[in-house]
């Protein structure tokens, strides 16, 4: 079960990246973006906790500064870094980058963790590498070196969220680490996103969805609910769901089937 959940949320992420990009050039910020997805997903997995389990609300004060630890690095500042450079690369350039974090991955666990990483999931991430870099052409684009530096900082914060995620889903309900990290990432960004600037005329505009969906235009408020229901809480549920049942080198590999 580990590699569907881990394959949905591939394919959710995937799918969110066009419509990050939507939003960005619709004049949200990243920033302000990235606030909007994690307050609302930390929103839902707290009203989910109330109905399920409330006692999963419980978690000690250690666990608190992990779960803070991986709300602001491996989620606040992986979001705006992921929207930063997406504003500036092509969707595949960016993710390419981002992804070299699963190399990241099996480099910590290796010599840091000492966990026995097998040769074929060594051969698997040159596999992945490689591919990713045929799939974005990254020879015939222009790499802005502003966009580079943000996906590279994108990749160090989600080799951050594979490390530290797969061990704190072990030790409370995966829903749990989801609305903790997001509550941490939410304050994090109530404090530097300037939302306070935000028009709110701009959610009401019409957008265009751009490249062959260019002639169809909805309110922002559309992309933007998209973006936080399906782009941000489900696909991070189901990743962190997926650490449950698989190493974070293996989920790391399944995830950049984005």
């Amino acid at each position: 079960m580990g590699y569907v959940y881990a394959l949905c949320a591939a394919l959710l992420f995937g799918m969110n990246g066009s419509v990050t990009k939507v939003i960005v050039n619709s004049g949200l910020d990243p920033a302000q973006l990235t606030l909007f997805r994690v307050g609302g997903t930390a929103t839902i997995a707290a009203l989910v906790l109330l109905v399920v389990n409330r006692s999963s609300f419980r978690v000690s004060w250690r666990q608190i500064s992990i779960l803070s630890v991986l709300g602001v690095v491996g989620v606040a500042l992986l979001q705006y870094t992921y929207a930063v450079a997406l504003s500036i690369l092509p969707v595949g350039i960016t993710l390419l980058i981002e992804y070299t974090a699963v190399l990241m991955v099996a480099l910590v666990a290796f010599f840091f963790f000492k966990e026995k990483v097998r040769v074929r999931l060594w051969v698997a991430i040159g596999f992945v590498l490689a591919g990713l870099a045929i799939v974005a052409q990254i020879w015939a684009s222009e790499l802005l070196p502003f966009g580079v530096f943000m996906a590279i900082s994108a990749a160090v914060c989600l080799a951050t969220y594979f490390l530290v995620g797969e061990r704190e889903v072990g030790k409370t309900s995966p829903m749990a680490v989801a609305f903790w990290t997001m509550a941490a990432a939410t304050v994090f960004w109530l404090l530097f996103s300037g939302w306070w600037n935000i028009n709110p005329a701009i959610f009401t505009s019409p957008v265009s969805l751009s490249g062959n969906l260019a002639s169809v235009e909805l309110p922002l408020l559309v992309p933007l609910a998209w973006n936080v229901l399906l782009g941000s809480f489900l696909s991070f549920f189901l990743s962190l769901l997926a650490l449950k049942y698989l190493p974070a080198t293996v989920a790391g590999v399944v995830a950049s089937a984005e």
